[in-house]
């Protein structure tokens, strides 16, 4: 286990509320919080007994106070022992400051029920026991009847609080294990016992208090106003404690999801939610870890589409399906070719010749996508980009024309390599080629052809750039001002002469 996953805070809130111990400190501190709370059980159930015991025999009370204390002496070591048996496992994974494998992560979870359990035996032992002295002690054996169900109810009301603090208190031990078990059900108790629990501690054993003193056949006069006042305002404290580590319990975890949540719908989806509760609650921090892990994915393949079919057919096939239908559009094609890329490769080496390619492609995708058009495929030195397919484009010829001087200009500032661009317009068959588990979009038709033509043309000429007239014919006026007619010529596979446009000299 990594220094820094062990120091790592539970929350993202660092105030006093949110302690929680952790590495080698962790069950030594959560054993010492047993401790005092049980300490305090005690205190509450000895001032308890010392106020309803017979007024006729305050002798029966010594007896039971030495009792009491003589169990205590051996109980409390002894339980201490026991918590650090039960919990040895987890105690030498964390003092080896390692990984927890699953038995042990599953161990370390049960730590809240174990430490309950180990105290509810005790103090059931300890009912026991003050029962019996307490009937062999006083003249009237039904006293022991009444010290031993007040011993149990002070117990099952300090087992509950220890499980409540102990759970709070384990968050980081829990955290981690977590991180090895994920939680895959209801592993120790969920929302509704805890609040079931909670009803218990504030309400249930209090009262049931209260009603056991007035039933005692052995105080046939009733409890005296002391001892019911007391009942009363150990259910306070002890409903305040219970609920508020219940609130923090349960609230705590459910705005941190709300964070989180938001933070994912803002698009960062690189957040997590610690995984702290093995219950519902931490079912719900995995499902939302899980969702903004998926999303993550989901995130990186669109971007990985993008760059690899372009982002305008990424985001139809995403709004489409796989699959896009072929359809005729009609397109500005643009093609853009290095002039004497074999002589530059011999000159420049593999290595320096790709980093060249990069650099000037990323001319071109950058131009072209800020012009609103797809690159469509890079042809090892060349590219063929499109303009108004797969979306529309409201001036695909003047975009496509605005695009090709962008990159000449551009070419020529950077004087590292020469280039050609060829670029025509018209009707052209848009969709998927390929095989069923292989798709490529392109386009098809007569422009594509047209512009990769004109594209060997430019190479020698001045302004290495050439566009058909219907492209220039098709562009709006603001964007034909930048080309002059240039003459006819007859294309290799073509049977009709092309009338060309090149750039306006100046």
């Amino acid at each position: 286990m990594t220094t820094g996953r062990e120091d790592a805070p539970v929350r993202r809130e660092g105030d006093w509320a949110n302690w929680a111990p952790s590495g080698r400190a962790a069950v030594p501190a959560i054993v010492l919080l047993v401790i005092v709370a049980n300490l305090v059980g005690v205190a509450t159930v000895l001032l308890l007994l010392i106020g309803v015991e017979d007024r006729d025999a305050d002798s029966g009370r010594a007896t039971v106070l030495w009792a009491v204390a003589a169990y205590l002496v051996v109980a409390f070591p002894v339980g201490t022992v026991a918590g650090f048996r039960r919990q040895r496992v987890t105690n030498g994974w964390l003092m080896a400051r390692r990984e927890p494998t699953t038995e042990e992560a599953g161990h370390a979870l049960r730590l809240p029920v174990d430490t309950a359990l180990i105290a509810g035996s005790i103090w059931l032992l300890g009912a026991v026991l003050v029962a019996g002295v307490s009937a062999a002690a006083f003249p009237e054996p039904l006293v022991g009847l009444r010290t031993g169900v007040a011993t149990l109810l002070g117990g099952m009301a300090t087992a509950g609080v220890t499980y409540l603090l102990v759970a709070r208190a384990a968050r980081t031990v829990t955290a981690i294990a977590l991180a090895a078990h994920p939680p895959a059900g209801a592993l120790t108790l969920g929302v509704r016992p805890r609040l079931l629990l909670m009803w218990g501690l504030t309400s249930g054993v209090p009262m049931l208090g209260v009603v056991l003193l007035f039933l005692d056949p052995s105080n046939p006069d009733g409890p005296g106003t002391g001892a019911v006042v007391f009942l009363v305002v150990v259910a306070l404290l002890v409903g305040a404690l219970a609920t508020l580590l219940t609130a923090r319990a349960v609230g705590q975890p459910l705005r941190d999801l709300r964070r989180a949540v938001q933070e994912i719908g803002g698009g960062d989806y690189e957040v997590r939610v610690v995984v702290d509760d093995a219950g519902e609650i931490g079912l719900l921090q995995e499902g939302v870890n899980s969702m903004a892990a998926g999303l993550a994915e989901r995130e990186r393949l669109r971007d990985l589409f993008g760059r690899h079919v372009g982002t305008t057919v990424a985001q139809e096939a995403l709004r489409t399906g796989v699959s896009l239908g072929g359809e005729e559009r009609t397109v500005a094609a643009l093609f853009v070719d290095i002039a004497g890329s074999t002589s530059l490769v011999r000159r420049t080496g593999p290595e320096e010749m790709v980093g060249l390619l990069n650099r000037f492609f990323g001319v071109v995708v950058d131009t072209v996508e800020g012009e609103g058009g797809l690159v469509n495929k890079f042809e090892g030195d060349a590219a063929l980009c499109v303009f108004g397919a797969p979306t529309d484009h409201p001036d695909a010829a003047g975009a496509a024309l605005r695009a090709a001087r962008r990159i000449c200009d551009a070419v020529a500032e950077a004087g590292e390599v020469d280039v050609g661009v060829g670029v025509a317009c018209g009707r052209v068959w848009a969709g998927q080629v390929g095989a069923a588990s292989r798709l490529e979009y392109t386009v098809i038709g007569d422009p594509v052809n047209e512009a990769a033509r004109l594209t060997e043309l430019a190479k020698d000429h001045a302004g290495r750039v050439i566009a058909s007239e219907s492209t220039v014919q098709a562009a709006e006026p603001g964007e034909r001002e930048h080309w002059v007619r240039d003459g006819e010529v007859e294309l290799r596979g073509r049977d009709v002469e092309t009338r060309t446009w090149v750039r306006r000299a100046g």
